[in-house]
């Protein structure tokens, strides 16, 4: 059996107890912040890709005029410049392997609609002509109303319309305004951009 000994050891002066950090509490937030401060970013981050996931989801599974302003990418895209003070703004896209069309509706002031139709266009390089509404005229084709429940057949309203035809790189709008209401018209657009 081996010998144990059990008889109490000399003090030592020179020997050092084991080493404790001075600050443990700085030590541990320096430790949490190093692991929590990323993984915290990393799971906001994942909940955000998610939810622009969803939109982007949700946008190209519409079937039908989607309430809400259009992406500013499509508004250049489609060359339908949106009046900020635009409301009751809706609209629906569709992508084929030739042509894409988007179709827009809104109301606004007469000031703004103006703006509106000045603003067609008027990025292509040469001078943009304003467009011109022609009374009693709807540009809108039943077959592109039909697509997202549009009517023109209202026999009390007072629609104008232009067709804006633009160089091959450029899409083609066609704008239908119900004047009905002289002071928030209507303003319907379908805009077709061919590849």
């Amino acid at each position: 059996m081996p010998y144990k000994d059990a008889s109490p050891r000399p003090y030592e002066p020179h020997a050092r107890p084991p080493h404790r950090p001075r600050h443990r509490v700085f030590v541990l937030v320096i430790v949490v912040l190093l692991i929590a401060l990323p993984a915290g970013y990393l799971v906001q981050s994942a909940f955000q890709s998610r939810a622009s996931g969803k939109d982007k989801e949700r946008a190209a599974a519409a079937t039908s005029l989607t309430y809400g302003r259009p992406p500013k990418v499509s508004q250049r895209i489609y060359d339908v410049p949106v009046p900020l003070s635009a409301t009751r703004v809706a609209f629906y896209e569709t992508n084929a392997w030739e042509k894409s069309t988007m179709w827009v509706q809104f109301r606004t002031s007469p000031k703004r609609l103006k703006q509106f139709l000045d603003e067609v266009g008027s990025d292509t390089a040469e001078p943009a002509k304003p467009v011109q509404l022609h009374k009693g005229r709807v540009a809108v084709t039943g077959k592109l109303a039909t697509e997202v429940g549009w009517r023109f057949d209202e026999p009390k309203s007072h629609y104008f319309s232009a067709v804006h035809e633009q160089p091959r790189s450029k899409p083609d709008l066609k704008i239908t305004v119900d004047m009905t209401y002289k002071k928030r018209p209507r303003v319907y657009v379908v805009s077709s951009t061919r590849f």
